[in-house]
């Protein structure tokens, strides 16, 4: 809690140590467990990532946490870091896994092992203080076979959402009807979906096949390939068929948000006749009904955004301890107050992600 406002972080991270994977990996595949540099048997699992920009984010991330390095970032130092920024819940992404889980070319066997592996480890890591670590499981997109088996073992765990990447996997939108049966599971389990992105992936990026450097590739990545998941979720009926799903989309800022609203209510105007069997409804209407956005607290426009779509949509996330996280964030989240108000601050520090992540019975500590 920070100045009387209770905070749930929407969007937090570990760094899974390359030991993990050996340990957690099943016996047959134990001979794929990264390398310290993660690679796997010599492969990079990322893409254009230059050393320079390595070194430079090694450099930033030692001197944002060096105490959390120290410990190898391990759970009591992600609790330590919470309690300093005044945290009260955090739901915690992966940082090697957003690459590692989705090489395009991956066999589905092996990326299924993968997903296990991570899911068992993150599991014992919020098992520390599991009030305050919320885990966000990890989903084998290359076999849609696995995906709803692996759904309900990890809400045997009592977790409460799942992430997915929003780029094709094995040319395989997120709308593709081999995943009909996992968008049924999560709706009726109610397990909210985030969908983050990461830069440098091994699969198809919005602006990879274009640029070369990180400022570029950043830059398109997040809100671009959010923008291309939220419009096939919408055009390929998933919102339609499923009206009690609840979707995030992470880490890529909202700012760009009304305008692709506005785009497709404008297409839907012209060419609503084309989609009719799959979209009913003007498609902000669809994002307004059940989805949910991580806002930036530096977006300039905030009170326009909240104009425009209402501020029931918006969450928070620390992204700590990435590169982008900034030590002062959640201080300048809850000084949004004198721009937007005690009470919409209290909604989207807390009530907003309450509803997305479905947290029966939380209160305000």
């Amino acid at each position: 809690m920070l100045n009387g406002y209770p905070i749930i972080d929407a969007d937090s991270h570990v760094y899974e140590p390359s030991s993990m994977w050996q340990n957690y990996l099943e016996p047959a595949f134990k001979r794929f467990a990264p390398s310290p540099e993660m690679k796997i048997q010599g492969e990079e699992i990322v893409e254009k990532l230059s050393d320079q920009v390595r070194q430079v984010g090694n450099q930033q991330v030692m001197q944002a946490h060096p105490q959390s390095l120290l410990s190898d970032f391990d759970p009591e130092s992600h609790v330590q870091a919470m309690v300093q920024m005044g945290i009260d819940v955090a739901f915690i992404y992966p940082t090697y896994g957003l690459w590692l889980l989705a090489i395009d070319k991956m066999e589905p066997p092996l990326a299924g092992a993968f997903t296990r592996a991570y899911n068992n480890w993150l599991r014992d890591f919020c098992s520390y203080d599991p009030q305050r670590l919320r885990g966000v499981g990890a989903i084998n997109l290359h076999d849609p076979q696995d995906m709803v088996s692996e759904l309900q073992r990890i809400a045997a765990f009592g977790w409460r959402a799942v992430y997915l990447r929003p780029n094709p996997i094995k040319g395989r939108l997120l709308s593709d009807p081999d995943y009909e049966p996992f968008w049924a599971m999560c709706e009726e389990l109610g397990m909210a979906v985030g969908i983050h992105e990461a830069t440098h992936g091994r699969l198809p990026t919005t602006g990879s096949d274009r640029f070369y450097t990180r400022f570029a590739l950043h830059a398109c990545s997040h809100p671009m390939e959010q923008m291309m998941a939220l419009l096939a979720l919408i055009e390929g009926g998933v919102l339609e068929r499923h009206p009690r799903l609840r979707v995030g989309f992470l880490e890529s800022g909202c700012g760009w948000l009304p305008y692709w609203l506005w785009r497709l209510d404008q297409e839907y105007e012209e060419l609503g006749w084309e989609v009719k069997e799959t979209v009913k409804i003007k498609p902000s209407e669809y994002f307004r009904r059940q989805c949910f956005i991580e806002m930036e607290p530096s977006e300039p426009y905030l009170g326009d955004i909240i104009k425009f779509i209402g501020c029931q949509s918006l969450i928070f996330g620390s992204d700590y301890p990435h590169i982008d996280h900034k030590p002062d964030i959640v201080e300048r989240a809850v000084g949004l107050e004198a721009q937007l108000g005690e009470e919409t601050v209290r909604k989207i520090l807390w009530e907003n992600p309450v509803r997305f992540y479905g947290l029966v019975g939380a209160t305000d500590g």
